[in-house]
């Protein structure tokens, strides 16, 4: 098949070489001319095409949409990237073709957004479904092969024509009624991750009060053989889906008339801990942070990532500069950060080291020696403060 991936971000780049290594013929396509120059430096696989230019991607037999979906400044859906992508579509796409979204979205946007602007401009009959991404940065135990996908098409011929092209690249295709239990799905599955994550840190913060540790008590709950999932607690949650899914799926369903205040309750709880980590370390340091020299140790959204977006670490790199700490960074995968350099754990450097991402490359016993106070909020460190 000829298949054109639209967005060479980590999504649709992993989903671009699955449907090359598939054998089908790929055209990978981003409006960042840096992202295809770096692209073009690595990768010389004979069927696998990465452009910036539109004339490239004409005429195809599928359409892959895998652009961002973020949160704009007012943190609500933001939807720009998908419309630019199902414009560009418009102008490119020929009678027949399969469009798919595998962006994350609110249920509805398939056939509200996608199908909405794609008609708009081209009145042509196209092939329509929705398969949304689950993709997990770092995981070498899932990958798109053997993660079960979730799809559906907006009629039979669509679901039929989208399933021969999943079954290709993935070992399981379930399929779904609709479009919209697809891409509810996806939302519900990082929600529940969202919910579950406040709950353990919530529990963080009771424990603290309690005297005890809220890993132990984490840690013992999990020996119950059932009706247990173990989730650690944080310093928050950040990257691409937890901070974001859970906000449009309850931003679609206030706009029903449904209520969203477990969700809206989970995402506080996890936006807040930044500022309760804040406290800890004040308190660490007998209540004042002004002129003590702090390092944070992993900015990235999370382990053995280079991923900063929404990173909880850089909120709470904010708030020590403005309680007056002197802050630093180390961090084995992120080498650079905002015209400074991960800074050398060497014996006695700071005041206070917090553990924000423990990446799998982490000297320990650097880390013990270059601080009279550890705290880390991964529970990883032997010896150390935890949450």
């Amino acid at each position: 098949m000829r298949i054109s991936v639209i967005g060479q971000g980590y999504v649709g780049y992993a989903l671009a070489m699955a449907a090359t290594k598939a054998g089908h013929n790929v055209i990978g396509f981003d409006t960042k001319a840096n992202v295809i120059s770096g692209i073009k430096e690595k990768n010389k696989l004979v069927n696998y095409l990465p452009t910036n230019n539109e004339a490239d991607i004409k005429n195809q037999d599928i359409y892959i949409i895998a652009v961002p979906t973020p949160l704009d400044q007012n943190n609500l859906p933001d939807l720009s990237f998908l419309r630019q992508a199902s414009t560009l579509i418009a102008r490119s796409a020929s009678s027949g073709a399969l469009i798919i979204n595998e962006s994350t979205s609110y249920p509805g946007t398939l056939r509200e957004v996608v199908i909405f602007e794609i008609e708009a401009m081209n009145k042509s009959k196209f092939l329509y479904a929705a398969a949304p991404e689950r993709s997990d940065p770092a995981n070498a135990q899932w990958s798109i092969k053997n993660t079960p996908r979730v799809i559906a098409g907006v009629n039979e011929e669509s679901t039929k024509l989208a399933l021969i092209f999943y079954k290709s690249i993935c070992d399981e295709v379930v399929i779904v009624r609709s479009p919209e239990v697809a891409e509810s799905a996806k939302l519900f599955e990082n929600t529940f991750r969202q919910v579950n994550i406040a709950l353990v840190n919530e529990l963080a913060q009771i424990s603290e009060k309690l005297g005890i540790s809220a890993n132990e008590v984490i840690q013992a709950a999990s020996t119950k053989p059932f009706g247990f999932m173990k989730f650690n607690p944080g310093l928050g949650v950040g990257g691409h889906c937890i901070p974001i899914d859970p906000i449009y799926l309850a931003d679609k369903a206030e706009s029903l008339g449904a209520s969203a205040r477990f969700i809206r309750q989970a995402n506080s709880i996890n936006q807040q801990m930044p500022d309760y980590v804040l406290d800890r370390i004040r308190a660490f340091l007998e209540g004042s942070l002004i002129g003590k020299r702090i390092c944070i140790v992993g900015i990235s959204y999370k382990a053995n990532v280079a991923d900063l977006r929404e990173s909880p670490s850089l909120l709470l790199w904010e708030k020590l500069l403005k309680s007056g700490a002197k802050v630093f960074f180390h961090d084995e995968i992120v080498k650079e950060y905002n015209g400074g350099e991960s800074t050398a754990l060497a014996p006695n450097s700071f005041d206070l080291v917090l553990v924000a991402v423990f990446h799998n490359n982490l000297d320990i016993e650097k880390l013990k020696k270059s601080a009279p106070i550890i705290f880390d909020c991964t529970g990883n460190v032997l010896g150390a403060h935890h949450l």
